[in-house]
């Protein structure tokens, strides 16, 4: 990882304080960021100080935002992806004025990030972390560490923004006309995923967003030049986007300029490279610092000489900054935000129906009996593929939650999730539901992030596998705790002779890791249904879904239990009295279970199946039900799955056994498979007799 830092530390004349107050405003930002860190002793003063002019301008002049109003739903974003310059960004929430609003958009009398908050940045508990955090800290839109990330999360919000539009804007009425900036460094310009997102833009052509790059040619290693000497610019224009030069990031008025004609610009998305100059502490301190580190008391105060600073004082804000810089901002976002809820309640006027949806949409609730249609399969032996029940539940969804949108890497045909009465996402459909991605799973991830945060039910899908190539977004949606689905399918060895390059081992534990997530591997179509309706029903965090290719038996649920016992987790499928071993499974191994249970029934052995489909919402139940489905006295325990070992230990206890995979697969068809590795009912009922023959 890569993180990037600038300072724009030249002459000492060229330094001194112009008297302006936009030049006290922009030494204001540096210095707050350069005491902090000192303070901290820890984290990255140079890129705040170069970028203060371009924050400055970005706010005081074009951002649109109600410092009173932070939720305000038509605002512009500002999107810090270089997230390592946190400071930057809360020196322009302290000095905007922005109001702390708590989880429900209610005020709670306090300062978004207070003056007291930056002498803590770094610090336990303090609202000023190393790195911006969404739901932490008023005035941040999502949270940026890894690079690019912030990259492809703004893409989504331009998406969610234009698909808003098409959806509620009419005639007279312009709900959402919102912008969308990304700060961003030569760090986010070499991940990957800044590519596959920006890829994506410029074949949306979505005018909407900027991304402003500081091009300061230094990483942490040292000058870019050691592993990158590109023409990022000409990149930019080969993925079709504006591509606007300025050449000296303290030069303002340029800067305006360049923010001036992205807002003129109405057929593809806009690329700012500013070029600013590295340089630590002071010309004269006649030494260089570490990147990432505080520049030392003695850098520190000739850098505030060369400002023309107090070089006594630390978190000094002179008098009339806050006034002018939250003036600024206020005095143009409160008029917009006050016309824009006129607009709306003329809006419920005219447009009654839309408006209840809207309030629904932008409350992260569903409307009463959205889940109505959600269908019951009935048994059947032969049975379907939970990617395919996964498929028809989702359409059945999308009937009565038409926000639920979503796509795949490139893979809708073998995901199953198309919603079949809808068009593409497109230029010029910008209200398609259905989004195509494109082969980029690192890209799909953090684009599903922006278009949660914009308060759409997202969803992106592709095979289990290639969660290796988007664990990044997975788990940033996980800290953030937003609504994204991730729709995994070909969950396993089940996956058959495309071999072991495509069979998930270590993928189920790799999620189940994550914390916050809710990873749910149905049995069966039924399941399936209440996976869904179990990832729909809370916004408040991800949900990934674990399908197979191959068809599951759809058990008979007058037989067995009902599978609205999967709400809890797991639950007793199949039981005898008085158990005495237990089979725990998920996914397409429930049915060995099953199969298993009736062998061991019909010799006189009494099993109970337990199916869990997900471990997440069992850690959540009480004490009295997990003893329930999982009683201590029966130690005899066998876990079955089609995945790695690690983590069912807790379940089946220091006497239980499991049928897992502890190798990669192969390339052969199903039962071959199945046989070479052990998930046969035979093999299922030999363990299980086995375990009991050993007590």
């Amino acid at each position: 990882m890569s993180d990037t830092e600038t300072t724009t530390i030249r002459d000492v004349d060229q330094l001194q304080e112009d008297g302006s107050i936009e030049r006290l405003t922009i030494d204001t930002i540096r210095t707050l960021s350069m005491d902090a860190v000192q303070k901290a002793n820890s984290g990255h003063p140079g890129t705040p100080m170069a970028l203060a002019p371009v924050g400055y301008t970005l706010w005081s002049q074009f951002l649109r935002y109600d410092p009173s109003k932070p939720d305000w739903p038509n605002r512009d974003r500002f999107v810090l992806s270089v997230g390592h310059a946190s400071m930057l960004l809360y020196s322009l929430i302290h000095l905007a004025g922005i109001e702390e609003i708590d989880k429900d958009g209610k005020k709670t009398g306090k300062e978004a990030v207070s003056l007291e908050d930056i002498e803590n940045f770094r610090q336990l508990g303090s609202k000023t972390p190393g790195h911006p955090e969404y739901r932490h800290t008023t005035g941040v839109e999502t949270t940026t560490g890894p690079l690019g990330q912030g990259c492809g999360n703004s893409v989504g919000m331009a998406i969610a923004e234009r698909w808003l539009a098409a959806r509620y804007n009419k005639p007279g009425f312009d709900l959402f006309d919102h912008d969308v900036y990304a700060l961003c460094g030569d760090g986010d310009m070499m991940e990957g995923v800044s590519a596959e997102a920006a890829s994506l833009a410029g074949h949306l052509r979505l005018s909407n967003l900027c991304w402003i790059y500081d091009s300061n040619h230094i990483s942490i290693e040292g000058a870019t030049s050691l592993a990158f000497d590109e023409d990022v610019g000409k990149r930019f224009e080969a993925y079709g986007w504006n591509v606007i030069h300025v050449n000296d990031a303290n030069d303002c008025d340029a800067m305006a300029q360049a923010l001036a004609a992205f807002r003129k610009t109405d057929d593809r998305p806009t690329f700012i490279v500013v070029h600013s100059v590295i340089g630590w502490g002071s010309p004269r301190a006649g030494s260089e610092k570490a990147h990432g580190e505080a520049l030392g008391e003695e850098n520190v105060k000739l850098t505030k000489q060369a400002y023309g600073w107090p070089d006594d004082k630390s978190f000094y804000v002179p008098d009339g900054v806050v006034n002018h810089f939250s003036g600024c901002v206020a005095d143009r976002g409160r008029p917009l935000r006050e016309a824009w809820e006129q607009t709306l309640a003329s809006y419920r006027d005219t447009w009654g129906d839309l408006a209840k949806e809207l309030d629904l949409v932008l409350a992260d609730k569903l409307p009463d009996g959205w889940d109505a249609d959600i269908p019951t399969f009935d048994a059947d032996e032969k049975g379907i593929a939970s990617r395919d029940a996964g498929g028809k539940v989702l359409n059945a969804i999308v009937k009565n939650v038409p926000w639920l949108i979503g796509g795949s890497a490139d893979l809708a045909p073998s995901t199953k999730t198309d919603i079949k009465s809808a068009e593409s996402f497109e230029p010029g459909n910008y209200g398609g539901a259905n989004f195509h991605f494109g082969v980029r799973e690192h890209g799909m991830g953090a684009v599903v992030n922006g278009m949660a945060l914009s308060h759409l039910r997202a969803y992106g899908s592709t095979f289990l596998v290639f969660l290796d190539y988007m664990r990044a977004p997975v788990r940033l949606s996980a800290i953030m705790e937003i609504g994204a689905v991730w729709v995994y399918t070909h969950d396993s060895i089940g996956v058959g002779e495309d071999g072991p390059t495509h069979q998930p081992i270590e993928h189920l534990a790799t999620l189940r890791a994550i914390p916050g997530i809710d990873m749910i591997r149905p049995c069966d179509a039924n399941e399936t249904a209440e996976a869904w309706r179990a990832a729909v029903s809370d916004a408040n965090y991800p949900t990934a879904l674990i399908l197979s290719r191959q068809a599951l038996p759809t058990l008979d649920r007058q037989k067995y239990a009902s599978a609205d016992g999967l709400a809890k987790g797991a639950y007793v499928l199949a039981d005898s009295d008085d158990p005495q071993v237990i089979l725990i499974a998920t996914g397409s191994e429930v049915s060995l279970a099953i199969g298993a249970y009736e062998k061991l029934k019909a010799e006189g052995i009494a099993a109970r199946v337990v199916s869990m489909p997900s471990w997440f919402r069992y850690e959540r139940q009480s004490d009295a039900y997990k003893e329930s489905v999982l009683p201590k006295k029966v130690t005899a325990r066998l876990a079955i799955e089609m995945g790695g070992e690690i983590g069912w230990d807790r379940y089946v206890g220091l006497s239980g056994r499991t049928i897992t995979m502890s190798t990669f697969g192969a390339s052969a068809p199903l039962a071959k498979l199945a046989d070479k590795f052990g998930f046969t009912v035979d093999n299922v009922v030999k363990t299980a007799k086995s375990m009991l023959e050993t007590k």
